[in-house]
């Protein structure tokens, strides 16, 4: 698994402050993706449990939450990390481009962001957006939380 970028940010997740990976290698190709330059799998670096660990150590409390843009097409590689957040007591959040989370990801996520970007829908900002944000302990609907 390879990451395309890594930032520290605060609008992805309301209310966390998150650890970001950009995963590379998405297959989806959704027309517009802010992040096209990640879709090569080989794009970026390797992004190592080892590597992985010692920035969860760095940020030790720091962070409330790591994010994954991406990398449910890795399934093994991905759930690895998440087990190693989780094992750090962080929150855990999966932007994915598919409809649904998949099955075997669910208990090690806390937030889910699922639908393919559609520039005419807009972000989660947007009313009319295809995207939701969801908190994935309650089921509940986050999208308010975006809109301006």
């Amino acid at each position: 698994m390879n990451y395309f970028s890594e930032q520290i940010v605060w609008q992805e997740v309301p209310g966390e402050v998150s650890l970001a990976f950009t995963i590379s290698g998405c297959p989806l190709a959704c027309p517009g993706c802010h992040s096209a330059a990640s879709w090569p799998a080989t794009a970026g670096q390797p992004l190592t449990p080892d590597y992985f660990s010692s920035r969860l150590q760095q940020y030790q409390g720091l962070l409330t939450c790591v994010l994954f843009m991406g990398g449910e097409w890795l399934m093994d590689e991905l759930l690895l990390l998440l087990r190693l957040a989780r094992a750090a007591r962080l929150k855990t959040c999966l932007y994915t481009g598919l409809d649904e989370v998949p099955e075997s990801l669910k208990p090690w996520l806390t937030y889910a962001k699922t639908g393919p970007w559609r520039r005419e829908l807009g972000g989660l900002e947007a009313p009319g957006t295809n995207q939701v944000f969801t908190d994935l302990r309650t089921g509940a609907c986050l999208n308010h939380q975006f809109h301006q």
